[in-house]
C-alpha cells in the first residue's frame, strides 16, 4: 500500500510531504536501462527497412528484369536453396522471439451497495464511540480527513458499521467474496467469456491472505478446470496491479489461444488500526473498499473487440535499500495492535523510485525529438559539467491519459507539478480520490473508467497507468485503445458522472 504521509503529532514533516524534483536529478544508468529494453527489439527495427528496401527494389523491375533474374536462378540452384532455407530460417526465428500481442478485452470495477458508505460525520462519530482513540488520535483523523480529497460517498466494510466494530476473519472473507465475485460476475455478464475459458487466473490483495487462497476461492466459486494456472500475490501494496498485468502477460507469452484474468483489490476488515500511533492512522482515513477485473487474451480474433492493446510494463524495486524496504511497514506498535506504519521520509523515496521508472521508461515512449534533446542536455551535464539545466521531456506528447495511482492528494499534486501536467491530465486520479478513495491497486482502473465515462477515450490514445507500493515499488504499464472506447456496461461512473468534475477542498 502507499499513501500521502502528514502531520504527525506535534512533529511537523512538512518536508517529507513533497516528492523531490526527480527529473532535474537524472541518473544516467536507467536512461541506458531504457534503451536496453528498447534494443530487444532491433531485429525487427532492421528488418522493416531490409524489407522496405527490396519492395521498392521489386516495384521497379519490369517484365524483362523478371524474366533475366528466372534464367540465373535456374543455374544457381545451390544458391536458391542456401537463400530459400536462410529466409525459412530467419522468419521462423523470428516469430517464434516476437512477442505476442496481448489484449485488454474489458475489465469491471466494483461499486459497493450504497449502504456502505460513509460520512466525514459518520467516520469520526464511530471512531468516537469504539472508545479505542484519546482525542489527539480523533484530532488527527479528523485533520486528514479534511486534507484527504476524498468526498462524503466512499465506502467502508460492513464489519466497520458496527459500535463498535466486528472485524473477523468470516467478515473478511465476506467482504473479499463481495468485491471479488461482483467484479467477476459484471465481467463475465459484459464479455460473454464463461468461467471455464480461461486458462491463467491471478489475484492480487496485499493484507488478506486465507487458506485457501483468494485465487482458491475464485476457483471454487466459478468451478474452473483443474488445469488452471493461479497465482495469489500478498503483501505487495497498491502497486500490486501492475505486477499481476505483468504476470499474466509473461504467462500469456507461454500458453497460447487462452485468456488470463487479474483480479486486484485490498481488504479492509481486518486491517482496521485500534490504536493511536499517529503514523498507522492515515490508512483508517484513505482507504476504501473497492477492486477490479481485467480480462486480458492472446487470441488474434480478440483485437476486432479487445478496448486496448498492452504496450509496456516497466516495474522498478528499491527494496535493496534499507529505508525504502521501511518505509511502509506493517508492524504492531507499543500496545501490541498491528498497523502499518508510514516512514516521514515516504515521499523523497517515492520519488526516488519514481524517477528511476519514468527515465527508464522515457526512451520507450518519448518522441524521438524529445529523446534527442533529453539525451545531449544530459550528457552535456553529466560529461562535461556544463552548468545547462536539464531537458524536462514533455510527457504530454508520449500520453494522452494518465492513471495515476490515487493514493492521496499529495501525491497527484506533486506528480502534476513534477511532469508539468495540466489539470485534466490528473482529473481522472483526484475524482476517483474524491468518489472512492484510495481503493489500492484498483485504483488505476476506477481512473481509467473515469475517462472512458467522459468519453474522452480515442482510437490510438496512450494510457499511462502509475502506481507504487510497499516494498518500495513504482510500476508503470502502458496501453494503447484500440478503438474510441465507451465506458461497459455497470461502470462504477454510470449513474454520477454527470456531476464530475467537482471541486476538491485545496
Amino acid at each position: 500500500m502507499c499513501i500521502s504521509p502528514a502531520t504527525s503529532g506535534g512533529v511537523r514533516i512538512q518536508q517529507s510531504r513533497r516528492l523531490p524534483d526527480f527529473l532535474q536529478t537524472v541518473n544516467l544508468k536507467y536512461v541506458k536501462l531504457g534503451y536496453h529494453y528498447l534494443i530487444t527489439h532491433l531485429l525487427t527495427l532492421c528488418l522493416v527497412p531490409l524489407m522496405a528496401v527490396v519492395v521498392i527494389e521489386a516495384s521497379q523491375m519490369n517484365p524483362d528484369d523478371i524474366h533475366q533474374l528466372w534464367l540465373q536462378l535456374q543455374y544457381n540452384l545451390v544458391s536458391v536453396i542456401i537463400f530459400s532455407a536462410m529466409v525459412v530460417f530467419g522468419s521462423t526465428v523470428y516469430i517464434m522471439t516476437r512477442p505476442r500481442s496481448v489484449y485488454l478485452v474489458d475489465y469491471s470495477c466494483y461499486k459497493p451497495p450504497s449502504h456502505l458508505q460513509v460520512r466525514y460525520q459518520q467516520f469520526m462519530e464511530h471512531s468516537k464511540l469504539t472508545g479505542d482513540f484519546d482525542e489527539s488520535s480523533l484530532e488527527f483523523q479528523r485533520k486528514i480527513l479534511e486534507r484527504s480529497g476524498l468526498g462524503e460517498e466512499t465506502y467502508v466494510p460492513e464489519a466497520m458499521h458496527y459500535i463498535p466494530p466486528r472485524p473477523s476473519m468470516a467478515a473478511a472473507r465476506e467482504e473479499a467474496e463481495q468485491v471479488i465475485f461482483g467484479a467477476l460476475d459484471n465481467l463475465f455478464a459484459n464479455t460473454n467469456v464463461k468461467p471455464k475459458d480461461f486458462g491463467i487466473l491471478v489475484v492480487n490483495c496485499s493484507l488478506f491472505n486465507p487458506t485457501p487462497s483468494l485465487s482458491a476461492m475464485i476457483v471454487n466459486k466459478y468451478k474452473l478446470r483443474g488445469n488452471i494456472r493461479s497465482f495469489n500475490l500478498g503483501g505487495m501494496g497498491c502497486s500490486a496491479g501492475v505486477i499481476a498485468v505483468d504476470l499474466a502477460k509473461d504467462m500469456l507469452q507461454i500458453h497460447r489461444n487462452t485468456y488470463a484474468v487479474v483480479v486486484s483489490t485490498e481488504n479492509i476488515t481486518q486491517n482496521w488500526y485500534f490504536g493511536n500511533k499517529k503514523s498507522m492512522l492515515i490508512p483508517n482515513c484513505l482507504f476504501r473498499v473497492g477492486g477490479s477485473a481485467v480480462l486480458l487474451s492472446n487470441k488474434s480474433v480478440d483485437r476486432r473487440r479487445a478496448k486496448y492493446k498492452l504496450v509496456h510494463v516497466v516495474r522498478t524495486h528499491c527494496g535493496a535499500d534499507d529505508k525504502a524496504f521501511r518505509c511502509v511497514y506493517q508492524e504492531q506498535d507499543d500496545a501490541g495492535k498491528t498497523g502499518v506504519s508510514l516512514s516521514k521520509d515516504l515521499m523523497a523515496i517515492a520519488g526516488g523510485a519514481l524517477k528511476t521508472n519514468i527515465t527508464t521508461l522515457g526512451p520507450l515512449v518519448l518522441p524521438l525529438s524529445e529523446q534527442l534533446l533529453f539525451f545531449v542536455t544530459l550528457v552535456a551535464k553529466k560529461l562535461f559539467n556544463a552548468k545547462v539545466k536539464p531537458y524536462i521531456p514533455d510527457f504530454k506528447l508520449a500520453f494522452d491519459h494518465f492513471c495515476i495511482h490515487a493514493g492521496g492528494r499529495a501525491v497527484i499534486d506533486e506528480l502534476e507539478k513534477n511532469l508539468q501536467l495540466l489539470p485534466v491530465h490528473v482529473e481522472a486520479s483526484r475524482m476517483t480520490l474524491h468518489r472512492f478513495g484510495n481503493t489500492s491497486s484498483s485504483s488505476i482502473w476506477y481512473e481509467l473508467a473515469y475517462t472512458e465515462a467522459k468519453g474522452r477515450m480515442q482510437k490510438g490514445n496512450r494510457v499511462w497507468q502509475i502506481a507504487f507500493g510497499s516494498g518500495f515499488k513504482c510500476n508503470s504499464a502502458v496501453w494503447e485503445a484500440l478503438q474510441s472506447v465507451k465506458p461497459s456496461p455497470h461502470s462504477p461512473w454510470e449513474d454520477c458522472i454527470h456531476g464530475y468534475p467537482v471541486e476538491t477542498v485545496a
